[in-house]
């Protein structure tokens, strides 16, 4: 099965982007974000598909869930800052 999300690093520097498209992850997260529905997105972009803005959404997903987490108490960090 074909990826909708590719890298290319002629295209948009390496960004992850829909496939086929020089339309970035980033583009689609941000337009969410701001508050556009899918609907909204495809008729600003009547190119694009369902599929391929909820394959955006999953690709920053998954990358968040890959993420690993630090969590540091404030004497640790005022440590690290002062042994700088």
């Amino acid at each position: 099965m074909k990826s909708l999300i590719t890298q290319d690093p002629k295209i948009l520097g390496g960004k992850p982007i829909i496939a086929g498209t020089r339309i970035s992850v980033e583009t689609i997260l941000e337009l969410i974000s701001s508050g556009m529905e899918k609907n909204e997105i495809l008729k600003e972009y009547p190119f694009l598909t369902k599929k391929q803005i909820q394959a955006a959404v999953n690709y920053a997903a998954k990358l968040v869930g890959k993420e690993e987490s630090y969590i540091f108490d404030k004497a640790q960090v005022v440590a690290h800052e002062i042994s700088r």
